[in-house]
C-alpha cells in the first residue's frame, strides 16, 4: 500500500497563487468524489486552509500523478507550478501529517486550530465516501497526536492562531487594540477567533451578520452585530477591520473603500484565501492592508524547547502505533498465505502415511482434519512468535524468505 501527498503552502508560494488551488468545504468534496474516481485511488483527503492546500491519497499500485490530476482539474498549467509543490510518499508522507497536525509545522508553533482543519477534511471525506481505511486510520491517529500535544503539552504561548500572532505584532509596532472600534467581517470559525481574541484584548469588536441570518447566528458573547449590507456604514469609523469569510467575491472592494471619508487610518487584516479584500485597497491614503502572509514566525522560543521535546515524543509514538497497524494490516494476508503453503506441504509429506494406515475412512479424515489445525496453530505460534521477538526489519525479511521457499 502506498501512501502519497502533494501540497502547497505560505512558504512556498505566495497566498494569491495558492488561491488558485484553494477549495471550499462544498467543492472539496466534489473534488474528492472525481480522485476517487480515478484509476488506481484508493482513497483520497484533501485538505484546504488558508495557509495550505494538501491533496493525500493511498493506492496499490504505486504513487499517482496527484499534481496532474490537480492542475488538470482546476485548468491551470502544471509547468508554470510544478516548482512550487511538494510531493512526499509513504514514511515522509506520514511524518509530514503527524507533524503538521501537532502544530509543529505551523506558521504559529503549537498552533491548535490544524487539529480542527485536519479533523474537518476527513469529515468531509467520509460524507462523499472518498476514504479507504488507509487514509481513515492515518488522519484519525493524527488527530489523536494533536489532541494529545494539546492536552498533555504547555506551549509558552498558549493556544494561538494567526490573528493573536497579528495582535502583538501590531503591540509592538506601537498599535494597542485596546480601546479600538474594531470591525470583524464574517463570523465563520476563524471571524470568531478573531473576534474573541480582539475581545480578550480589550477592544470593541462589531461582527457583520449577513441579514438572513441574523436572527439565528451566534456571536462570541459581548461583541455587536451588524448587518454585512451596512458594513460601510461602520468602516470610517474602525480603527482595525479583519476579514475572514469564505466569500467567492470580495467583502471590502478598492472603489468602496476609496469612496468612504476616514476619520483617521485604519488597519486592515485579510485572513482568508482566496483574499477577502481586494490587494488594491492597500495602495489607498490611510490604509494598511495585512494579509495571511504577514504574520507568522519560524523563530522558537528557548522556553518552548521542552515543550517542542515533549510534543516530538508523542508524534513518535503515534506514529509507531500508526505503523504498526499499517504493517500488521499488510502482512496478516501474507501470514495467511503461509500458514496455507506450509500445512499443504506438510500434509503432502504425510499424505501416503494416512493412505496405508489400517483405520476407518471416517477415522483418517478426522486425523487429517486434526493434522492440519495443528500444523496451522504451530505456524502460527512460529510466525508471531518472530514477529514479537525480531525487529520490523528482520521478520519482514523472514516472511520474504519463507515466501520465496513457496514460489510456484
Amino acid at each position: 500500500m502506498h501512501i502519497s501527498m502533494i501540497g502547497i503552502d505560505h512558504n512556498r508560494a505566495p497566498v494569491d497563487v495558492r488561491a488558485l488551488f484553494a477549495f471550499t468545504r462544498k467543492l472539496s468534496g466534489e473534488a474528492m468524489e472525481r480522485l476517487k474516481g480515478c484509476p488506481g485511488i484508493d482513497g483520497c483527503v484533501i485538505l484546504s486552509t488558508c495557509n495550505r492546500l494538501e491533496i493525500w491519497a493511498s493506492s496499490k499500485d504505486g504513487a499517482p500523478d496527484l499534481l496532474g490530476w490537480l492542475c488538470a482539474d482546476k485548468e491551470v498549467e502544471i509547468e508554470k507550478y510544478r516548482d512550487l509543490f511538494v510531493s512526499r510518499e509513504d514514511k515522509d508522507a506520514v511524518e509530514h501529517l503527524f507533524y503538521l497536525t501537532s502544530g509543529l509545522r505551523s506558521q504559529i508553533i503549537g498552533e491548535d486550530q490544524i487539529i480542527t482543519q485536519v479533523k474537518d477534511a476527513l469529515t468531509v471525506a467520509r460524507e462523499h465516501f472518498a476514504t479507504d481505511s488507509v487514509m481513515e486510520v492515518l488522519f484519525r491517529m493524527a488527530v489523536t497526536a494533536g489532541k494529545r500535544i494539546k492536552t498533555e503539552v504547555t506551549f509558552s504561548h498558549g493556544s494561538r492562531s494567526v490573528i493573536h500572532d497579528a495582535i502583538e505584532k501590531l503591540d509592538r509596532q506601537g498599535f494597542s487594540v485596546r480601546g479600538k472600534t474594531c470591525m470583524v467581517i464574517g463570523n465563520g470559525e476563524m471571524g470568531k477567533v478573531a473576534s474573541s481574541a480582539l475581545l480578550d484584548e480589550g477592544a470593541d469588536v462589531s461582527v457583520t451578520i449577513r441579514q438572513y441570518r441574523s436572527g439565528i447566528v451566534d456571536i462570541p458573547w459581548g461583541c455587536k452585530r451588524i448587518n454585512y449590507t451596512d458594513r460601510m456604514e461602520l468602516f470610517p469609523r474602525c480603527d482595525l477591520v479583519v476579514s475572514a469569510t469564505a466569500s467567492p467575491n470580495f467583502t471590502l472592494r478598492t472603489e468602496q473603500v476609496a469612496d468612504a471619508t476616514l476619520f483617521k487610518p485604519v488597519i486592515l487584516i485579510d485572513l482568508a484565501v482566496p483574499r477577502d479584500i481586494e490587494p488594491e485597497v492597500g495602495n489607498l491614503p490611510g490604509i494598511t492592508l495585512y494579509d495571511m502572509d504577514s504574520f507568522g514566525s519560524d523563530r522558537v522560543l528557548e522556553e518552548q524547547q521542552g515543550s517542542l521535546e515533549q510534543a516530538d515524543a508523542i508524534v513518535r509514538e503515534q506514529m509507531d502505533e500508526f505503523y504498526g497497524w499499517l504493517d500488521g494490516r499488510d502482512v496478516i494476508p501474507r501470514l495467511q498465505k503461509l500458514q496455507q503453503d506450509a500445512v499443504e506441504d506438510l500434509y503432502v509429506r504425510i499424505e501416503k502415511t494416512f493412505r496405508k494406515a489400517e483405520i476407518p475412512d471416517e477415522e483418517r479424515e478426522k486425523l487429517e482434519k486434526t493434522v492440519r489445525t495443528a500444523a496451522g496453530k504451530v505456524m502460527n505460534k512460529m510466525m508471531f512468535g518472530l514477529r514479537d521477538n525480531l525487529s520490523p526489519d528482520g521478520f519482514m525479511n523472514c516472511v520474504k524468505g519463507l515466501e520465496m521457499l513457496y514460489e510456484e
